[in-house]
């Protein structure tokens, strides 16, 4: 199987306003280190960026993807205005020319544009790898951030084609290359 990570709608906005998400600094760090090791094994990385007219306006501060998550330049960046990663997007084409069937999610926000994501990809076929550490949402008058995280991680695995790991036991595999030597025989 293909991966690539997908990393939702960690930006400004979510993330630098109080109150913060839950564990959003531990979050993002979980994401750098999936994202680090990612690109270590050439698993494609892709960051998706919410943008709303009046609340998350494109180029904006708060549109912006957070100061503390590591972007390199052969990261790609998709643009959604909808829940879904998929709906309106150009998500499919391009997972399509990488040849990846297994998303690595995570990001913001557990029952909202995590879960949609996590949903339609199932239902598009994909494998989702559903980092179980690595999403989070902010406090809810009727539940807390962290057990609206942990209820997604049940009822999302629930899905036979989507499993809740936790950020430090995804595995990536460094994709084997043909090394080419010249060799010289002495006569």
């Amino acid at each position: 199987m293909k991966s690539a990570v997908l990393i939702i709608d960690v930006q400004c906005k979510f993330f630098d306003e109080e109150p913060r998400p839950y564990e959003a600094d531990k979050v993002i760090q979980r994401i750098n280190n999936i994202t680090d090791r990612a690109r270590g094994s050439q698993i494609p990385v892709i960051f998706i960026q919410a943008e709303q007219a009046g609340f998350l306006e494109h180029g904006s501060d708060s549109w912006k993807l957070q100061s503390d998550l590591i972007v390199h330049a052969t990261d790609l960046i998709v643009q959604k205005n909808t829940p879904s990663c998929f709906l309106k997007t150009n998500l499919i084409e391009t997972l399509a020319s990488m040849g990846a069937n297994n998303l690595i999610i995570c990001g913001y926000a557990s029952e909202f544009c995590i879960d949609s994501t996590a949903r339609a990809a199932t239902q598009l076929g994909y494998h989702v790898q559903l980092v179980a550490d690595a999403h989070t949402t902010h406090e809810k008058q009727h539940l807390s951030a962290k057990n609206i995280r942990e209820h997604h991680n049940v009822t999302l695995s629930m899905a036979p084609t989507i499993t809740a790991v936790r950020a430090s036991d995804i595995t990536f595999y460094k994709k084997k290359q043909q090394v080419h030597t010249d060799q010289c025989i002495a006569e």
